[in-house]
């Protein structure tokens, strides 16, 4: 598998970034603490490299290629200028991907995939489209910096002098940035108010050095990605969701379209009708100890499940975490996490565990 590297390696050496456990392809886990860079994005604006991510254009038409059936989502009736969260799926109904769709017209659609997915996922859409020559892999040019927290819109509109207020939450739109016209799409993983902001790689550095003149603003890393995404409870592929794990199973079944046909559909139907399957549950600590990938989930004793993601919330100052049960959980019910030593007392919670966030903030169009 080739791993995609980033154009901006060398800034984040300027910054004193750790780079992450897969080396310069990934974006650092920090530049002055994930705690710090947490909070800071949570009040003010923050700035992610996530040029590792994936994008592929597929042109036609979702039924003149077969796309439509490749993705749970519904494309023929999406608007143009927006996007949609989904997922490409396999014939058991699990997860290959998760992925966001953009229709940037009727016959022309550009698909956002996971970094450590983009081999399997273009494998996948050459296997079932109908042309393999509709699908174009522009991930190794097309860097992306995704612009998050209360004052992006404010910071994107003072320094880029765009109007970023113009977009709603899942929308998108074509913008004139450093003499290219590419696509900023209002949109993130953090919970915040937030766009994504499309570039080449050759531009990518010069806009990410731009940007960060701005003081409001302060470069963040993976540890603050992943902290923030918890908060929100938001999936992270490979951990949380994988090829072996169906969207009933991990509560996103709001993200399947059944009334369209889909790879995977049979089995997910298949799975609702028996309804005797893991589920995904969501936890807080009883104290500040974080669980962790694995632990096992005990309930009277009975080890009932595992984690796939926990840490220790900056926002709710207590350990946070999510899992998978073989049981029937309800809010407040008392679990045990272990692993060896470790005893964790936690109570079962609804999601989203943080419920502040300034994502859907309805914004004045200037």
């Amino acid at each position: 598998m080739e791993l995609k590297s980033t154009p901006l390696l060398e800034e984040h050496k300027k910054l004193g970034a750790q780079l992450g456990p897969f080396g310069g392809w990934l974006m650092p886990i920090q530049y002055g603490g994930i705690i710090a860079e947490h909070n800071w994005t949570r009040k003010n604006a923050s700035l992610f490299d996530i040029c590792h991510m994936g994008e592929f254009i597929i042109l036609g038409t979702p039924q003149e290629t077969g796309l439509e059936r490749i993705v749970t989502i519904n494309l023929k009736d999406m608007p143009q200028g927006r996007c949609r969260y989904g997922f490409m799926l396999n014939d058991k109904g699990g997860i290959i991907d998760d992925i966001v769709v953009y229709k940037i017209r009727e016959d022309k659609f550009m698909m956002v995939v996971n970094a450590a997915k983009i081999d399997a996922d273009e494998s996948n859409l050459r296997k079932h489209l109908k042309d393999d020559k509709a699908l174009e892999n522009v991930s190794f040019g097309l860097g992306k910096l995704d612009l998050q927290g209360p004052l992006s819109c404010t910071i994107i509109e003072s320094v880029l002098k765009q109007k970023a207020s113009s977009l709603k939450y899942y929308t998108f739109a074509s913008f004139d940035l450093l003499g290219e016209k590419n696509i900023i799409s209002r949109t993130g993983y953090t919970g915040e108010l937030g766009f994504e902001l499309y570039l080449s790689n050759g531009k990518i550095k010069e806009l990410w050095q731009i940007l960060l003149r701005d003081e409001r603003l302060k470069p963040a890393g993976l540890g603050a990605r992943d902290t923030l995404r918890l908060e929100m409870a938001y999936p992270l592929n490979g951990q949380d969701i994988d090829d072996n794990i169906t969207p009933f199973e991990a509560g996103l079944d709001k993200f399947i379209d059944y009334t369209k046909d889909f790879i995977g559909k049979e089995a997910l139907l298949s799975q609702k009708k028996n309804d005797k399957c893991r589920k995904m549950v969501y936890f807080v600590a009883d104290s500040r100890r974080a669980p962790r990938h694995n632990y096992r989930i005990y309930s009277q004793g009975i080890d009932i499940g595992y984690v796939t993601s926990g840490t220790f919330s900056p926002s709710i100052s207590c350990g946070i975490g999510m899992g998978y049960v073989n049981e029937n959980l309800i809010n407040g019910q008392g679990i045990i996490l272990k692993d060896q030593n470790v005893e964790i007392s936690a109570k079962i919670t609804d999601k989203p565990f943080y419920k502040q966030g300034t994502f859907n903030k309805v914004l004045e169009v200037k």
